[in-house]
Order: structure tokens, then C-alpha cells, then sequence
């Protein structure tokens, strides 16, 4: 999986993933991860992870089911594309 993918398909494929990670990959709730400026072979191996069962988590499961392999390249380019967070200390 580890090819890049193109960042304007996985934007329009992000649509979905908004409601709980933010238009830009950056959650509004602290319980859904922010997702801007990640690796993206990272990216890839979490989603590819999640389609395969390997990581367990319902809600995840369900969406990374139904992706293609290049739909998870797409997805990390355009979040691996994104502005990540500048301020990670904790408060």
C-alpha cells in the first residue's frame, strides 16, 4: 500500500470522514484523533489495518471496509497533505 496517493481524490473521499475528524482532518472532538499533517504511511497502514480487522474498532471498521486500496492512498495524501498540528504540549 505504501505508494502515494493522489490528495484531491482523497479529499473529495474524505467527505464522509468529516463528521468525526473535521473538514481538514482536524477533529472539533477530543475523542476522534486529528488526522492533519500525519505520516502517510501511516495513514495507509491505520486504514488498511482497520479494513482488515487487525485494528479493532467498530465505527472504523465500518468505513475502512468498502476502501480500496486506492481509495486509502488518496485518504492519507490528503490528510498527510494537511497542516498538522503546531502545539502538542498537554493542558
Amino acid at each position: 500500500l505504501a505508494a502515494r496517493g493522489d490528495a484531491d481524490s482523497g479529499r473529495e473521499k474524505a467527505k464522509v470522514c468529516e463528521a468525526c475528524h473535521g473538514l481538514d482532518g482536524k477533529s472539533v472532538d477530543p475523542s476522534y484523533p486529528n488526522l492533519a499533517g500525519q505520516h502517510e504511511t501511516y495513514l495507509q497502514k491505520s486504514l488498511g489495518d482497520y479494513r482488515s480487522g487487525r485494528r479493532a474498532n467498530p465505527i472504523m471498521a465500518g468505513f475502512a471496509g468498502p476502501l480500496s486500496d486506492q481509495d486509502i492512498k488518496d485518504l492519507a495524501a490528503w490528510y498527510a497533505s494537511q497542516d498538522g498540528l503546531k502545539d502538542i504540549s498537554i493542558k
